[in-house]
């Protein structure tokens, strides 16, 4: 097939784009800048998903299916700039859907942020939405878009609801040091000081490796399963969760270096944020390969620069 992926120069979208090109798609990655680096085989397009008038051009191909992964993702950062969350990830993401031509496949990439701080656990997809972030309303927003949008009958739609990822491909970790793993692993590597923990440490979430979330990119993208008209929802997780405390550990383990933690105090926030991926399982026959936290953690710190050796 021929697919475009925006955002291909990004933490996932680099993951997706490459795995893309390996499977043989004729794939193509949208970005801003010429400069940024694209996996091998993968063409870079030039433009902007706020540029609402320049995007016809740019998706005049036509493609066969789009990835859409360019969104601003940082939680915290969100509360101070709601606007600037919500231009970039629902305008961009309307100018997209009026741009593409009828009967386009698109898989749109989104965040289990969007459930907000659900008491029923493990999360199924028939869990009400309720963010508690700019950024998770954002990303929301734009899945009603590709929704109502698929509604029409122009495009059908897969949306995948990714929860924590990391990992990484081709040396490449996550650089939001905002999240667990990448901050301690940057502790361990002597680039900060300490890293700082709400509470106890007792509180669960799951991690996915980025390569199994562009997995299930693939299989979205390659399935016969949706057709215009229609839209699916797909929890993509392992469901199984480690601690804060766990986390730390795992790192330390994994690097033979100490993560010094600071303790803050507690923010009001769930014990326990795990998935149900069962329907992704059962309806795509994807399934986590790569997902255990020491290979996930082995991954990101070898792509690390260090202090030290």
């Amino acid at each position: 097939m021929k697919i475009l992926v925006t955002g291909a120069a990004g933490y996932v979208g680099y993951a997706v784009a490459r795995r893309l090109a390996a499977a043989g798609h004729e794939t193509s990655g949208l970005v801003r800048d010429a400069g940024r680096p694209l996996p091998p085989g993968v063409r870079p397009v030039i433009g902007d998903l706020l540029d609402a008038a320049g995007l016809g051009a740019v998706l005049g191909g036509p493609y066969d299916a789009v990835c859409h992964l360019a969104a601003l993702t940082r939680v915290r950062e969100s509360f101070a700039e709601p606007l600037r969350f919500f231009t970039a990830n629902v305008q961009g993401t309307v100018n997209l859907l009026e741009s593409l031509p009828t009967g386009t496949r698109l898989v749109y990439g989104s965040t289990a942020a969007v459930y907000g701080a659900p008491a029923r656990q493990p999360i199924p997809e028939t869990e009400t939405a309720a963010p508690t972030s700019p950024y998770g309303a954002s990303k929301l927003a734009a899945e009603q878009a590709v929704r109502f949008h698929a509604g029409t009958g122009a495009i059908g739609a897969v949306v995948l609801r990714a929860f924590n990822v990391a990992g990484s491909v081709d040396g490449r970790p996550d650089p939001d040091l905002t999240r667990l793993i990448p901050k301690a692993l940057a502790v361990a590597a002597g680039r900060a000081p300490h890293l700082e923990v709400n509470g106890d440490g007792t509180a669960v979430r799951e991690y996915l490796h980025v390569d199994d979330l562009a997995a299930a990119h693939v299989r979205a993208l390659e399935s016969t399963a949706v057709r215009p008209g229609e839209e699916r929802v797909y929890n993509v997780g392992t469901g199984r969760g480690a601690s804060v405390a766990e986390v730390v550990a795992a790192v330390e383990l994994a690097t033979g270096r100490a993560v010094p933690v600071v303790r803050r105090p507690p923010r009001p926030e769930p014990p326990l944020l795990v998935c149900d991926a069962r329907a992704i399982r059962r309806d795509l026959g994807w399934r986590p390969e790569r997902s255990g936290l020491p290979e996930i953690i082995a991954d990101a710190w070898s792509a690390l620069p260090r202090e030290g050796g």
